[in-house]
């Protein structure tokens, strides 16, 4: 499984309304290996936070490439969360499968 951890700081006065909406849009999206999705903003738990993050799980690489590649998923990066974001992070890593045997 791949994850996609992707962290977000907006800019100063960004419109929160704009967030959520934002938000929801990568919630809606359904590309095929989408086995789940998380999103929410900052708890305020640490100062220095960044605002938001999400994470998606896939079946595998080539569902993430697809799902990265996929036009409603550029339109809403570049039309919502690009002009509301001073700064964007993203990784992508290999979950190993918990059920899978150890190698020893």
């Amino acid at each position: 499984m791949i994850r996609n951890v992707v962290v977000g700081r907006l800019h100063p006065g960004a419109d929160r309304s704009v967030l959520d909406r934002a938000l929801r849009a990568i919630v809606a999206l359904d590309p095929p290996g989408l086995l789940a999705v998380h999103v929410g903003t900052d708890a305020g738990l640490r100062p220095g936070n960044w605002d938001w993050a999400l994470t998606l799980d896939f079946a595998d690489a080539d569902a993430y490439r697809a799902y990265d590649a996929d036009v409603e998923h550029n339109r809403v990066r570049a039309e919502l969360f690009g002009p509301l974001c001073r700064d964007i992070a993203r990784v992508q890593f290999e979950v190993p499968d918990p059920r899978a045997p150890a190698d020893d």
